[in-house]
Formats: C-alpha cells, sequence, structure tokens
C-alpha cells in the first residue's frame, strides 16, 4: 500500500500558568504544512511566560486503509490535525528539564483514537486551508464507505425461523 505524504513542521508552546500544582504546559500550536526545513527543534520566540519551537522532518502520511478516518475529520464543522507528543528529557532549546515533542502527525479520527488507547497523548490543533484541501482530495478519491448490511429484526422472522439464523 503506497502512502501519500507531505512534509509538516509542528510548533509546539510551553505557557506558564498560575497553578500551584503545574507551573507551566505543553500543548501543540500549529502545523504548518509543506514545510521542508531542517529537521530538529528550533526556538521561535520566548517572552517569560510563552515559549515556541519549530519541529520540523515531520511528515503527514495518508493511507488507504486510513479513508474512513480522514472523512469522519474533514466532514465535520471544524477538521483538525492531531499531534502525538512526548516530554522528552532537556534539550538546549527548553533549557534544564523536559520539553514538549511531536512524533507522528495524522489526519484520522481512527488512528487518533488508537494511539490515546494506546496511552499517547495526542491533543489537536486546526487544520490548515491547505492540508484540508489536500486530505479532502484524498478522501473523494479512495473513500467508500463499506454497505452495510441490513439484519431484519426478530420480530419480522416467523417464530420457526428464530434461532436457525436469518
Amino acid at each position: 500500500m503506497q502512502a501519500t505524504k507531505i512534509p509538516v513542521a509542528v510548533v509546539m508552546q510551553r505557557r506558564a500558568t498560575q497553578n500551584r500544582w503545574q507551573s507551566e504546559v505543553w500543548e501543540p500550536h500549529a502545523v504548518l504544512a509543506d514545510y521542508a526545513g531542517e529537521a530538529g527543534a528550533r526556538l521561535l520566540r520566548d517572552d517569560g511566560s510563552c515559549a515556541q519551537w519549530l519541529h520540523a522532518g515531520l511528515e503527514l502520511c495518508l493511507h488507504r486503509d486510513e479513508a474512513e478516518g480522514y472523512y469522519l475529520n474533514v466532514s465535520t464543522e471544524t477538521p483538525k490535525i492531531f499531534v502525538m507528543w512526548r516530554m522528552e528529557p532537556d534539550g538546549a532549546q527548553a533549557g534544564a528539564g523536559e520539553h514538549g515533542v511531536p512524533q507522528l502527525v495524522t489526519a484520522s479520527y481512527n488512528e487518533a483514537g488508537r494511539l490515546m488507547d494506546g496511552g499517547e497523548r495526542v491533543d489537536t490543533v486546526g487544520m490548515p486551508a491547505e492540508l484540508l484541501a489536500w486530505v479532502g482530495e484524498y478522501v473523494e478519491r479512495n473513500y467508500r464507505p463499506e454497505p452495510k448490511k441490513r439484519r431484519r429484526p426478530q420480530s419480522f422472522v416467523s417464530p420457526a425461523q428464530r434461532g436457525k439464523g436469518s
């Protein structure tokens, strides 16, 4: 099965919080489409209360067996990109401690659900217009809903036939 892919970058953001249990929150802030920059992280801004890092070198891959998940996403009112990320130690970018690093980017509801079921941290960002057009076109070419088999309600089956299969 051949995948269609596009290079992307993820902007991860660290925000300070006024919470006695958690001093900061990490989250994906944006996904940049068709970004073929050098892999790795680069500090974009840090004003003390909010810092952002650009993580390049990722790809958004579309696979035929995920077409239903893409359809479910692009047919919603607000399509999303799902970013699976992990906290990783250090990095000169974040100073001492840990920082959020994106690991995988997907447009499939189903794949994102499986990742979360597996215990991964997955957050969403709005899908950029150019990615929405690209994924939408892929769905049009590749998604065919599976026909649903209708099962007759037991009330329509004669008592003699019940239990023998319909």
